[in-house]
């Protein structure tokens, strides 16, 4: 199945089991905003608190905090987001529609790749088992052609960038002949910024109102409170904070369902480093942010970083981790060595000393900062898109079924009655009651028990307990198995001790010791 094909159906998959609906629905929506339904909270409740305890659990020297989302307008002047935050819109003079100039120039570089990796495929297909791919790739004068436009378009477009050179990424977009998606046209506008910052005013009357700015980023936060966290926690450098908050971006180009909107949540760690030792800790931290990824269980393969060619204002290393999503890899983390950039504007706009006082070198200094920043919506699309699986099974039927972590599954434990009658629902919400303080439990009634089961497979349930005639005599139940469908006569009294320590978050913590 088409890659393209899969997406689509993981969204649908998402409305049509409570996992993110459309935002104003019934309004036919509002573009790139969306809300966590029923199943969705809870998954994406348990990614925070995963990534929360990894953070402030298992490090004795992070502390967390909880920022406001307004805050004073000149911090924003300080980091350099009023200034600099900014896109290369194009407009495409007979469809109106604006975009990205970037965007378009990495659509294009897309294409190349996408070509290559078919002609790579067909070959395999056409030479089976004796296909050598790297001896395919460096041989073949048709994959040779199509890499070297690729690779001249990515050099080219690298350094349109890092110049912000706009009329020469309008002069790409020209050159490689890109058309507008929906008039099929080249015609054209020139390139310009677009600041990406919402703004509102906070005062009570227009003649006091200040302009105000909802934060494109939680970082900020923790950057203007780094001092009194120190000073109240009695923190030693190296520290970090962390932070899980709400941002708001005015994205033009917002597209691909979660990954890319316009209100989003992030998971932020700030680390406060000695100066000269921030590339031991940025490579320390690449590894332990890897690790964690790569824990959940979805292999190796699919995760990889990704060094910046460009690096922002304020960095003097940068590397993403991308996940192979339907679309191919994207980012969902970043991780960033910020040097002391922050801070010293901070100090600078602000008029105040926030300089940390260092009694082992007995000296003071602006620290620098290792950022490690997550979306948690991107990485709900992560989690999505691995666990999503179609199977078809001995009966030629085909099962979805969401192959969730199970710490991180909505429902651990779903409880089914055989059937409704004959004091079988009883003793099923009597087990419900019993476990529900342990871990999410629930009871379900509707349909025959091979549909309850399918059910609960597309959500993700990790593990399923059908109460029959024989319970009521030996309380003992059926437990079934999510991803092997194995079923097991278990007593209800031993179904906790079963159950908690595979599904609790501890289980994927222990892998992170």
């Amino acid at each position: 199945m088409a890659q393209e094909d899969v997406f689509k159906k993981i969204v649908a998959h998402c409305k049509e089991y409570g996992f993110v609906f459309p935002s104003s629905d019934i309004y036919d929506g509002l573009a790139a905003v969306y809300d966590y339904g029923q199943n969705g909270v809870e998954l994406k409740n348990n990614i925070k608190q995963y990534w929360w305890q990894s953070m402030v659990l298992l490090h004795d020297n992070i502390v967390g905090i909880d920022s406001a989302i307004f805050m004073h307008p000149t911090i924003w002047k300080a980091s350099g987001h009023v200034d600099a935050f900014n896109d290369p819109l194009i407009d495409n003079r007979d469809s109106k529609k604006r975009y990205r100039a970037d965007v378009l120039i990495e659509d294009e570089i897309a294409k190349y790749d996408d070509k290559i990796e078919k002609e790579v495929a067909k070959a395999a297909k056409r030479f089976k088992e004796d296909f050598d791919e790297a001896k395919y790739r460096a041989t073949s004068p048709k994959v040779l052609e199509l890499q070297e436009k690729r690779d001249a378009l990515h050099a080219r477009y690298s350094a349109a960038m890092n110049a912000m050179d706009l009329e020469e990424l309008r002069q790409i977009i020209l050159d490689e002949e890109i058309v507008c998606p929906i008039s099929g046209t080249r015609n054209w506008t020139e390139v310009r910024q677009f600041n990406l910052m919402f703004s509102t005013e906070m005062g009570s009357t227009a003649d006091g109102a200040m302009k105000v700015y909802l934060r494109p980023e939680t970082a900020q936060g923790i950057f203007v409170n780094y001092l009194n966290v120190q000073k109240t926690g009695r923190m030693k450098v190296p520290f970090g904070i962390a932070q899980i908050g709400k941002a708001f971006r005015n994205e033009i180009v917002a597209r691909q369902f979660i990954f890319r909107m316009r209100e989003f949540e992030q998971m932020e760690m700030q680390f406060f480093v000695r100066p000269g030792t921030e590339m031991e800790w940025f490579s320390k931290w690449k590894e332990t942010r890897m690790k964690w990824h790569q824990a959940l269980g979805f292999g190796a393969d699919h995760y990889r970083f990704h060094d910046h060619e460009k690096l922002a204002h304020y960095a003097n290393a940068a590397t993403d981790v991308e996940f192979l999503m339907p679309f191919g890899f994207k980012e969902v983390e970043g991780i960033h060595s910020r040097t002391n950039f922050d801070l010293s504007q901070h100090e600078k706009y602000s008029g105040k000393s926030i300089k940390y006082f260092d009694p082992e070198t007995n000296e003071s200094y602006t620290p620098f900062v290792i950022e490690t920043s997550i979306g948690v919506d991107r990485m709900f699309l992560s989690v999505m898109s691995a666990a999503y699986t179609e199977e078809q099974l001995e009966n030629g039927e085909t099962r979805v079924v969401l192959k969730l972590p199970a710490a991180l599954a909505p429902v651990k434990l779903a409880v089914l009655p055989l059937v409704k009658k004959d004091g079988l629902p009883e003793k099923a919400r009597e087990i419900v009651n019993d476990l529900k303080f342990h871990f999410n439990t629930i009871y379900d009634e509707k349909d025959s028990i091979g549909k309850r089961y399918r059910r609960q497979d597309a959500v993700g349930t990790p593990y399923c307990v059908t109460v029959d005639h024989d319970t009521l005599n030996d309380n003992c139940v059926t437990l079934r198995n999510r991803d092997t469908m194995q079923q097991e006569r278990v007593a209800i009294s031993e179904l906790n001790s079963i159950i908690a320590d595979r599904v609790s978050i501890t289980s994927l913590l222990k892998k992170l010791q």
